[in-house]
């Protein structure tokens, strides 16, 4: 499997690739569609020229004569006829041309600021503006200049101002295209990083899962091979109290080892909505009374245990809310100093019967409470397990989540780090059971 800082690199290498790519087409494309703009202007310029001159050729009597000679390729028709009306008196009018190149400009779908300068092309003078305005020298646009006398010494220049809105707007296929690969890009590469962080917290769940289930298994492994190599031995044929105690320490890890597994394939059956609640209305004094007999006496913490039951019954599983509870008062044991303060009290709203089980426990820091309901997660649990602490898999907390999703209720944490910790189970209410 490729690491992954080299799917990063070969990611941002193969992203500048496409971005550099894209950019030259870019750049390219406003260059080809400048120029065309460049030669469109050339040919609007000559023609309202033209125009203006028929104009005031139109205006001079009838039968005068203009004097020119063959266009060449260095200077154009339009040249002899400027300079034939130039010498009857008939001067050009910037103003003229620069209105019917305004008019021709929108023609051609060209939306841009303009002007026309009558220049001396040998010294580059301005003679004359249609319009005296600041533009950027550098990104405007210059026409070539048609000169309008045979010697040169004056011609005609358009300047458009700010073409680049016109350019960008023949781009727009483009443009657009663009954008949404970009977007796309840069939400493949969102997703492209969720991914990685998914797999590698994956492969974190998945060894630190190996790692409780392992010194978790261990221990009642170790000890039920031990006591029945005991008791196999023959040893303890003649000590009947020994060897009674040996099959109870047998029985019980044998007990835990089931448990755990079970607790495993119910998950994932709760998870895959396999599993049916079997509701009802069950009394919750004689499960709490339970439960706190048989932690009182397994526990070799000092524990001691309050009740303040306000609702006497909840429409729930008994079994799966009974290992529910279970998990939360098992929890408050382990997290908690040698003496554990547990208060177990139960309320309604008008939608909710609610459990709260409240402990005096070392708490859960805030940034740990978002995520103590995800499987094989349980509050920094691997962490505590290889400094010595309490074992497990972190499947408590996930376990008492699926039951209360199965029911379509809710828990809830409330807790202070080192002060305690209080989870709230909402069952809710089935008002027909009721009545």
């Amino acid at each position: 499997m490729i690491k992954t800082k080299y799917i990063k690199i070969i990611t941002i290498i193969s992203l500048i690739s496409i971005f550099t790519m894209q950019l030259m087409w870019l750049c390219n494309t406003y260059i080809l569609i400048k120029d065309n703009i460049y030669e469109e202007t050339n040919q609007i310029l000559y023609k309202s020229i033209e125009e203006e001159a028929i104009i005031r050729l139109n205006k001079t009597p009838k039968g005068t004569s203009i004097k020119g000679e063959s266009a060449t390729d260095s200077i154009p028709e339009i040249t002899y006829l400027e300079e034939g009306l130039y010498n009857l008196g008939y001067y050009i009018s910037i103003e003229d041309v620069d209105s019917i190149a305004s008019t021709l400009l929108l023609e051609h779908q060209i939306s841009s600021d303009f002007t026309l300068n009558l220049i001396n092309p040998k010294n580059k003078e301005v003679l004359q503006q249609s319009k005296k305005e600041s533009f950027l020298w550098w990104s405007a646009i210059h026409s070539k200049e048609i000169p309008i006398r045979t010697d040169r010494s004056q011609a005609v220049q358009m300047i458009l101002m700010n073409p680049h809105w016109s350019i960008f707007a023949r781009m727009g296929i483009l443009l657009l295209t663009t954008a949404v690969m970009v977007v796309f890009a840069f939400i493949g590469l969102f997703y492209q990083i969720k991914i990685i962080i998914t797999e590698r917290k994956i492969a974190q769940l998945k060894e630190d899962f190996s790692y409780a289930m392992i010194h978790d298994m261990k221990t009642p492994i170790s000890s039920a091979i031990m006591c029945a190599s005991r008791l196999h031995s023959g040893k303890l044929d003649d000590k009947p109290e020994i060897k009674n105690h040996y099959f109870t320490i047998v029985e019980s890890e044998l007990e835990h080892l089931s448990a755990l597994s079970n607790k495993v394939l119910t998950l994932a059956k709760l998870e895959q909505h396999k599993l049916e609640m079997n509701k009802k209305d069950i009394s919750l004094s004689p499960m709490i009374e339970d439960l706190i007999e048989k932690f009182t006496i397994k526990t070799e913490k000092t524990i001691h245990f309050t009740t303040d039951l306000k609702t006497e019954k909840v429409y729930a599983d008994e079994e799966f809310l009974k290992e529910a509870i279970s998990n939360l008062i098992d929890n408050a044991i382990k997290y908690s100093k040698e003496s554990v303060k547990i208060n177990i009290s139960s309320s309604s709203d008008a939608k909710h019967d609610i459990i709260n089980i409240h402990d005096n426990g070392i708490g859960i820091p805030p940034k740990d409470q978002k995520k103590i309901f995800e499987k094989f997660e349980r509050a920094s649990a691997i962490k505590r397990t290889r400094k010595g602490g309490p074992a497990g898999f972190g499947l408590g907390l996930n376990y008492v989540y699926q039951v209360m999703e199965a029911h379509e209720g809710r828990i809830y944490i409330n807790s202070i780090e080192g002060e305690f910790s209080e989870f709230s189970l909402l069952i809710p209410k089935i008002i027909e059971n009721y009545d």
